[in-house]
């Protein structure tokens, strides 16, 4: 079986590694799970979506 690198890779199990990213004027959270959340102007409830996305809501 092979095995995928890079940014695309999507991790199973309940594992959630959640980082934010900058894309212009926003700013997106994101998940190894291949959740993403939506774009925020504010940094700060970027990192808040990624902090509830991995609570598990």
């Amino acid at each position: 079986m092979a095995q995928q690198q890079g940014p695309d890779r999507v991790r199973q199990g309940p594992e959630h590694l959640t980082s934010t990213t900058e894309q212009g004027r926003f700013c997106v959270a994101r998940c190894t799970c291949g959740w993403r959340g939506p774009a925020r102007r504010a940094r700060s409830q970027a990192r808040t979506d990624a902090e509830a996305h991995a609570a598990g809501l």
